[in-house]
């Protein structure tokens, strides 16, 4: 049991959680991209992946591991964010704040996920099941590289973007 719940539907949920935070984070990035900020989706990623990163710590195994370090850095990124967006609402540098913070958080719940996907999915542990192995290094560079080049762009297009002029809900 883990906060009443038995573990095994815990861990359903957290993974839940996290799936929806990349795609709702995939979402934002898009509007990003765009220059514009998608305040429903923005908000559905910083809550998800926020409930991603607690629902992590009371899972097994228990002691202070890279996942639960990991786990740390994501809340530290997730408040930044939310700060820039909630309390200085994108003004001035916190628009940046806003866009590295958020998509560093995005690269670290798909970093995550790409982690679980080569533990538990057959194919993939096949080909990496140490994950020392050059298919699972090239799929982790191939997802820094591209989270690089995309953040380089979405802070050309959003963070310069003066917060009055492109703000949507969807």
């Amino acid at each position: 049991m883990t906060w009443g719940i038995p573990t095994t539907l815990f861990l359903q949920i957290h993974v839940g959680l996290s799936l929806i935070g990349i795609v709702a984070g995939l979402v934002m990035l898009a509007g990003m991209l765009a220059g514009r900020h998608l305040a429903v989706w923005a908000a559905l990623f910083l809550a998800t992946t926020f409930l991603t990163g607690v629902t992590g710590f009371p899972l097994p195994p228990f002691g202070l591991d890279p996942p639960r370090i990991i786990g740390i850095i994501l809340l530290a990124l997730l408040t930044a964010a939310g700060a820039a967006l909630y309390l200085f609402a994108l003004s001035g540098r916190w628009r940046s704040v806003y866009v590295i913070t958020g998509l560093l958080s995005l690269y670290l719940n798909v970093f995550v996920a790409i982690v679980q996907s080569f533990q538990k999915i057959g194919v993939l542990n096949a080909l990496a099941p140490t994950q020392s192995e050059p298919p699972f290094a090239a799929a982790q560079i191939v997802t820094l590289v591209l989270f690089v080049v995309l953040g380089i762009f979405a802070w050309r297009r959003f963070a310069r973007v003066t917060s009055a002029t492109q703000v949507s809900l969807t």
